[in-house]
């Protein structure tokens, strides 16, 4: 009789826990991933076209904060599918920044509407796969 108490105490400890644990975990997880994802593609779009306005005013140091903070914000958006064009993203970005910083604004429009190019193309890849 001992032992079968036993037995019944753990079967509902073990089913109290695998009831509790797995569903609050499991489906939350994947949704706040692709959140995070989109809030990534979404920030990182809206500084790239700040970056660009500013550009064609003309102010160099605005310039190259807003795009540094651009490519901070584009490493959040991992996706397998759009990873070599987030790589790609990144060069323009560093392009653009570099442009900048040596005086090149002309050279660095160039890069950052490459760059914005990149942005939308990887969203719309990521909206395709995501609906």
């Amino acid at each position: 009789m001992n032992i079968f108490k036993k037995i019944v105490l753990s079967t509902a400890i073990v089913a109290t826990f695998a009831a509790v644990s797995a569903p609050a975990f499991a489906a939350e997880e994947h949704k706040d991933k692709n959140a995070e994802v989109k809030l990534a593609a979404t920030n990182t779009a809206a500084k790239i076209e700040e970056a660009v306005t500013i550009a064609e005013k003309g102010d160099k140091a605005a310039f190259i904060t807003a795009v540094s903070e651009a490519r901070q914000l584009q490493k959040e958006f991992r996706y397998e599918q759009t990873e070599r064009l987030r790589q790609k993203l990144n060069d323009k970005l560093s392009a653009a920044r570099e442009a900048a910083t040596q005086d090149n604004m002309s050279e660095a429009v160039i890069a950052i509407k490459a760059a914005s190019v990149y942005v939308k193309e990887m969203r719309e890849i990521y909206d395709a796969a995501h609906k």
